[in-house]
C-alpha cells in the first residue's frame, strides 16, 4: 500500500513536519494520531475540512485516528490567529457544541469497534489541581521560547491575557495524556497550531523519553492569499441548517478557477490523475472540475441525496432547467407580508392554499435545494441566492423567482 505520507504530500496537505522519521513511521506500522476540535460554535466549518479530510486518509491507510474534543482547552480559548480575547461559553454550550461535532466528525471517521475514538479533554483538565499541574507540566515550559511563537506574538501588541497563556501547557497535556492512554504518537493541525504542536512533542520527550512527532497542515486559502470559507452571509458551516446544502454546493461551484485543482487535490478523494485532467483547461471547460467539486465536498458532508438535489437544482436555475429546456420565471418586486403559499398560487404551482399546504406537508416542495417544512413560512430576502429562487415541485417541476432590483 503506498506511504499515506506520500499520499498527503502529492495531495498538497502537507505544510511543516516536526522532524525526520516520521514517513518511514507511516510506512512501516499503524500509528494513532489525532487532531484537536475546540467547541467554540454549535458546527464545524470550512476551516476544519482539511484536517478532516487528512484524517481521514490516514484511516484508510491503516492508522488510528483519535478525534480530540476540546471540551476543557475551550475553557481557556487558543489565541492562535486571533486578534482579540475569544467569547467566554458557559460549560452547558460547550458540550452542546460538542455533541454537534461528534456527528459531522462521523461523515469522516469509521468510528466502529476497534476504529476510531473520539474523548474528550474535559475528562482530564476539569479536574486538574493547578499547583500539581504546575510543578508537573509549567516545569518543563520556557516563557521566553513561549514568547517566541506566533501563536502569543501576534497577540503582544493588544493584550495576552494570562488566562490564553497557559493554552500551550494545556495542549502539550493533552498529547502527553494520550500517549499514555493510548500509545497516540503523532498530532495532525492546521499551520497555525505549529507552536503548540511542537511544544506537545517536546513535553513527551522531556516527560516519557518517548519520541512524538507533529506535523501540520496548509490552511485553506484562495490564490489571492484570503482564507477560504467566507461569504456575504458569513461562514460556510459543515452544518445544513447554518448552510444548506444547496448554498454549500454553490459555494464550491463559484469558487475562482484558479483555487480548482487545490481544492479538489485537498476537499475529495478522487484520483490526482483525474484531477489533473479535470483542471487542464483553462477556457469554459474549467466547469467540469468545479461541478464535480461541488458535487463530491456536498456528498461527502451531506450525503449523496443532498447532493444531487443541490446538483439539480443549480442546473435547473443556471443551466436552463434539469431536462435541457427553459425554466419558468416569474419577477416579483416586493417579499413584504408575501407568504410562500401565495407565491405557490401566483406561480401556478398550486391551485389552492389547501393544495399549496398538502404539497409541503408530503416533503414535495423545496426552495434552491432545500426541502420546505413550514406552511407558513414567509417568503424573505434571504432565500434568495442573487437575487434568484429555484422552487422545484415534486421531482421535475421548477420555477424560478427573480427579485427585481
Amino acid at each position: 500500500m503506498e506511504n499515506v505520507f506520500e499520499v498527503l504530500s502529492e495531495r498538497g496537505f502537507v505544510k511543516q513536519v516536526t522532524h525526520e522519521g516520521l514517513a518511514d513511521l507511516l510506512g512501516k506500522e499503524s500509528v494513532t494520531f489525532y487532531i484537536g476540535f475546540d467547541p467554540t460554535a454549535d458546527s464545524l466549518h470550512v476551516g476544519h475540512y482539511v484536517q478532516l479530510m487528512a484524517m481521514a486518509h490516514m484511516q484508510r491507510a491503516g492508522h488510528r485516528p483519535v478525534a480530540l474534543i476540546g471540551g476543557g482547552t475551550t475553557m481557556i480559548g487558543d489565541p492562535s490567529g486571533k486578534a482579540d480575547l475569544r467569547k467566554m461559553l458557559s460549560a452547558d454550550d460547550i458540550a452542546r457544541n460538542a455533541e454537534a461535532f461528534k456527528k459531522q466528525i462521523g461523515r469522516f471517521l469509521d468510528f466502529g469497534e476497534g476504529k476510531a475514538l473520539m474523548v474528550n479533554n474535559a475528562d482530564w483538565l476539569l479536574g486538574l489541581n493547578y499547583i500539581e499541574f504546575l510543578r508537573d507540566i509549567g516545569v518543563h515550559f520556557s516563557v521566553n521560547r513561549m514568547l517566541t511563537a506566533e501563536c502569543y506574538k501576534n497577540r503582544m501588541e493588544k493584550g495576552l491575557t494570562f488566562l490564553e497563556f497557559n493554552y500551550m501547557l494545556m495542549q502539550a497535556y493533552d498529547f502527553l495524556v494520550l500517549h499514555k492512554k493510548h500509545g497516540c504518537k503523532l498530532q495532525l493541525g492546521g499551520d497555525d497550531q505549529w507552536s503548540n504542536i511542537l511544544a506537545g512533542a517536546d513535553l513527551i520527550r522531556r516527560k516519557q523519553r518517548s519520541e512524538a512527532f507533529g506535523m501540520t497542515f496548509t490552511l485553506l486559502l484562495t490564490s489571492d492569499g484570503r482564507k477560504m470559507g467566507k461569504t456575504e452571509k458569513g461562514a460556510v458551516w459543515l452544518d445544513p441548517k447554518k448552510t444548506s446544502p444547496y448554498d454549500f454546493y454553490q459555494y464550491w461551484r463559484n469558487v475562482a478557477d484558479s483555487d480548482v485543482e487545490k481544492c479538489l487535490s485537498l476537499l475529495t478523494f478522487l484520483p490526482i490523475e483525474q484531477i489533473k485532467q479535470l483542471c487542464s483547461y483553462s477556457d469554459e471547460r474549467i466547469n467540469t472540475a468545479k461541478v464535480a467539486l461541488a458535487y463530491e465536498v456536498t456528498a461527502q458532508v451531506h450525503g449523496l441525496e443532498e447532493a444531487n438535489n443541490a446538483k439539480e437544482a443549480a442546473e435547473a436555475l443556471f443551466e436552463g432547467g434539469a431536462q435541457g429546456g427553459s425554466v419558468p420565471e416569474t419577477v416579483i418586486t416586493d417579499t413584504e407580508d408575501l407568504l410562500l403559499l401565495d407565491l405557490l398560487q401566483s406561480c401556478a404551482l398550486a391551485s389552492s392554499r389547501g393544495e399549496g399546504r398538502r404539497l409541503i406537508a408530503q416533503g414535495g416542495l423545496s426552495i434552491n435545494g432545500v426541502k420546505i417544512t413550514d406552511e407558513f413560512l414567509k417568503v424573505t430576502a434571504d432565500l434568495f441566492d442573487n437575487g434568484e429562487m429555484m422552487i422545484k415541485k415534486g421531482k421535475k417541476v421548477y420555477h424560478k423567482i427573480r427579485l427585481a432590483p
